[in-house]
């Protein structure tokens, strides 16, 4: 997850050992006090154009202080009545959508979506309200002259609308948190709440679209009944311009924010990826688009943990070098002659070993033993192509090539003769090392196969390793290696007689390191 002491927007980010009734209850007082807020603004903005911007609203009227005063009251009575009626209602419907939240379990399909869409039933709730004070303050209004309570009617309604529009943004804005939690096990491929064209469509029409209808309608109003004087006319445009212009941006703001948050939360996790911290994840908040952008990165990193996880297993079966040429090339049966060497080392008297000692010594020694071939290997260069029971067999200049693979071999097999015994408590091993052409590459069936090498190099080795168990200094190379080993790492080593090795008909000279 995204580290939250890292995020902009870290409020918006649910902290997952928070009691799901908390989080309902914190999100139910949050969306109260932003509806409420965003209405009383509204309805603040509908007076103030009524009374002040509009002020031939009441045209027949002889003193239109007593209308304002009426129409004050009814404001404060309308909204004194009607707003904890729709706190109610607001609160049973999200209290309908969040049952999964104060039962502390994930939601089901309906429940999900219910969740989702509460900006929308919120919206709906607040709509019917306005729709409901259209009717009421155009017909009290009537009461004084039809045009007046057409006037007020309208500009109720437009008010209206712009304040749905900013109470849909708060309400998505406030439930994020419930929505990421809802959304926690996946978000589906039906869009569940309106894309990125339809807000900023929303947005804009709700926000600047309806003053931009209220400067027409004052134009109208002018051309036709010519009731409005110049003073008032300028007013009327000044007020309404500052109201698209302050509305609108915020409104702007809010839908801008909605689609920019995730896009910094997502760049900000393709940061961490591009450093290599493959925890990196993003909060799933969005039932749209944006959602599934969202859920789409955090699928995308998963394969790409999964990836990589397989890799190093691969890698660990194989060795880095085989399973970094699988994974970038296309793997074919068959291979090549290539110039190796090779490194061929077991264990001595294991079946006593095995008799003598409990099965879990057993394998602890030996992987201990494992370890230090594996390590010593690798830091020369050279590969650990496979491992039979207590033996492991090494390939220096295959499947990368080496530069002096002879000598690295050489090298190799001088160190572990003094590590093992002196690391390895109880355990003896014979090493032996030739080198010479081979055939390398992957030998099996299509369905299963490995990268190999055969060759006569990879016989003399063993065999070599064989007869070094005879020897003291458990270390035998033929003499071939030496011969293409560099002057330095030769002259470590000394000629020794030769043999005929098990299963050859010609002689192998043999060859043993120079005590130090």
């Amino acid at each position: 997850m995204t580290d939250a002491r890292r995020h902009p927007l870290a409020w918006l980010i649910p902290d997952d050992d928070e009691p799901g009734a908390d989080l309902a209850r914190r999100t139910q007082l949050r969306i109260s006090v932003s509806v409420l807020g965003a209405n009383l603004l509204g309805a603040a903005i509908v007076f103030a154009i009524g009374v002040w911007v509009l002020p031939n609203t009441t045209p027949g009227v002889d003193d239109e202080s007593e209308a304002r005063i009426v129409n004050l009251i009814a404001v404060v009575g309308f909204f004194a009545l009607v707003t904890p009626f729709a706190i109610t209602i607001g609160r049973n419907r999200l209290r309908r959508a969040s049952d999964w939240l104060l039962e502390d379990r994930q939601p089901t399909a309906d429940e999900r979506r219910a969740a989702l869409r509460a900006p929308r039933r919120i919206v709906l709730i607040t709509s019917i309200i306005w729709l409901l004070a259209t009717v009421v303050f155009g017909l009290l209004n009537a009461t004084y002259s039809l045009e007046s309570g057409q006037r007020v009617a309208i500009s109720v309604l437009l008010g209206g609308m712009t304040t749905c529009a900013l109470v849909y943004l708060l309400a998505e804005r406030q439930l994020r948190p419930v929505a990421a939690r809802a959304l926690a096990a996946g978000v589906g491929g039906d869009r569940l709440g309106p894309g990125v064209k339809t807000r900023a469509f929303l947005t804009w029409a709700l926000g600047t679209g309806v003053p931009i209808v209220g400067l027409g309608m004052i134009a109208l109003s002018t051309l036709v009944e010519e009731d409005f004087t110049r003073v008032q006319l300028a007013t009327a445009v000044l007020a309404l311009c500052a109201i698209a212009i302050v509305v609108g941006l915020y409104s702007l703001l809010l839908s801008a924010r909605a689609v920019a948050d995730p896009l910094i939360a997502l760049r900000q996790a393709v940061d961490q990826v591009d450093e290599g911290d493959l925890d990196a994840e993003v909060t799933v908040y969005d039932g749209s688009e944006v959602g599934q952008l969202q859920a789409g990165f955090n699928e995308m990193v998963s394969g790409l943990r999964e990836r990589e996880r397989l890799r190093d297993l691969f890698g660990r079966h194989v060795g880095e070098d085989v399973a970094r040429a699988a994974l970038e090339g296309d793997v074919e049966l068959g291979g090549e002659l290539r110039e190796v060497a090779v490194l061929f080392t077991d264990v001595v008297g294991s079946t006593e070993l095995a008799s003598k000692r409990p099965p879990e010594e057993v394998v602890e020694l030996l992987n201990q033993f494992f370890g230090i071939v594996v390590e010593t290997v690798h830091r020369h260069g050279g590969w650990v192509n496979k491992f039979e029971g207590d033996a492991a067999l090494a390939v220096f200049g295959a499947p990368v090539e080496l530069d002096d693979a002879a000598s690295a071999a050489l090298a190799t097999a001088r160190e572990l003769a003094v590590r093992l015994p002196r690391e390895v408590d109880g355990l003896a091993a014979a090493i032996g090392v030739s080198a010479g052409e081979v055939v390398a590459g992957n030998v099996g069936a299509q369905s299963r196969f490995e990268y190999t090498v055969i060759g006569d190099p990879v016989n003399e080795a063993a065999r070599l390793t064989e007869l070094a168990k005879e020897k003291p200094e458990r270390l035998l190379a033929s003499a071939a290696i030496l011969e293409r080993a560099s002057g330095e790492e030769a002259g470590r080593w000394r000629l020794d007689g030769a043999v005929t090795l098990r299963g050859r008909s010609a002689e192998t000279r043999l060859a043993l390191p120079v005590a130090e």
